[in-house]
């Protein structure tokens, strides 16, 4: 795990969901959520297995009736990460899921009876299970709503600080926390005012945040902020859409704080008049050619071979272009002229060799 020097981690309790853990000093958990069918299992396990494959450590899935959580055992026995259980307003569907083995609970207060919470809490309690008292903008107690005027950062967080005591009179405290909102600035402060008043473990995420790029822009400041603050356990970039998405897009929050290095880094020059080589062909060739892959290497493609090698000195390996042809270079050394037809070849080659001889030693 990296961490930058310049963000000092607030300690939160650790838990454990299945075999990962979440809080105190582990490192920050990447979280997704199917969108398939869950009663599909073949659909589910089959979007679990690319969500995995991108570099997931939790999913989540949405329990809709009894026959989603009967599928349950049928989709763990064929997956390797934590499965948590997605449950709103019907509490009995949180104790189907956990008699049918998921490793954690996600529920919202705001849509389920005390009376359920209560039942929940109980079976949650008996089997070691951690539940996710996700608080929602969408979603609050209709008291908060009209004492705050709508959903507020302190009406979220009034919601959340309820229900903490809810669970901790009934003896339990295997909990984590999330306050998501759409709105940005509300959902920081929500989460940074939850963050002094507790140390449970916090899930942070801008909740419908939209497609990928607005996805991007909201999840990079709204999860981004909190992080470099040092506020935040794990997260999920919401993205409208494959879910397969939001993983690279985690992942570039993690590396852009130095928080997690996980995965490659590439970086590339936005052109100008100089360039005279296809740098987004190029770019987009090696960004699909490296995706899934976990170990941590940072990949300049520069488009002009006065600037590149030096703009980009602190890469491990890049391809600063000329017309038809580039230099290939290594921490800022050039290695060797290469035409432009095998820019992706010859950058593919180089990396393996330098991945396989950081795994020998």
């Amino acid at each position: 795990m990296e961490y930058s020097d310049l963000i000092k981690r607030k300690k939160t309790k650790k838990i454990n969901i299945g075999t990962v853990s979440v809080g105190g000093d582990a490192p920050i958990v990447v979280q997704s959520m199917t969108n398939t069918d869950t009663r599909n299992v073949k659909a589910t396990v089959a979007q679990i297995s690319a969500l995995a494959e991108a570099g997931c450590e939790i999913i989540r899935v949405a329990l809709p009736d009894k026959e989603a959580a009967e599928a349950i055992p049928a989709i763990k026995k064929k997956i390797r990460l934590p499965l948590v259980a997605d449950i709103h307003f019907n509490y009995r569907l949180a104790i189907d899921a956990m008699k049918q083995g998921v490793d954690g609970i996600r529920i919202n207060p705001g849509n389920i009876p005390r009376d359920g919470i209560r039942a929940i809490v109980k079976a949650a309690k008996e089997r070691g299970i951690v539940i996710r008292i996700g608080v929602n903008s969408g979603s609050l107690q209709k008291d908060l709503l009209l004492k705050y005027g709508g959903a507020t950062a302190d009406a979220l967080v009034e919601s959340a600080l309820q229900n903490i005591d809810f669970f901790e009179d009934q003896g339990f405290s295997l909990i984590k926390l999330s306050l998501k909102s759409s709105d940005v600035p509300a959902m920081i402060e929500a989460y940074r005012a939850i963050a002094a008043k507790t140390d449970y473990p916090l899930h942070l995420g801008v909740t419908e945040a939209g497609s990928l790029i607005s996805a991007a822009i909201k999840s990079s400041l709204g999860i981004g902020t909190l992080l470099y603050e040092g506020i935040g356990d794990t997260i999920r970039v919401s993205v409208t859409g494959d879910p397969v998405l939001e993983i690279p897009l985690a992942y570039g929050i993690l590396r852009a704080l130095n928080i997690r290095k996980v995965g490659p880094e590439i970086i590339s020059c936005p052109t100008c008049g100089r360039c005279e080589i296809d740098l987004l062909s190029l770019t987009d060739k090696i960004e699909q050619a490296l995706a899934g892959q976990k170990d941590y290497l940072k990949v300049a493609l520069m488009g002009c071979v006065v600037n590149g090698p030096g703009e980009a000195a602190d890469a491990d390996i890049g391809i600063a272009g000329g017309k038809g042809q580039g230099i290939l270079f290594k921490k800022g050394k050039a290695l060797k002229k290469v035409k432009e037809k095998d820019f992706v070849k010859v950058l593919l080659e180089e990396i393996n060799l330098m991945i396989d001889e950081r795994k020998k030693i």
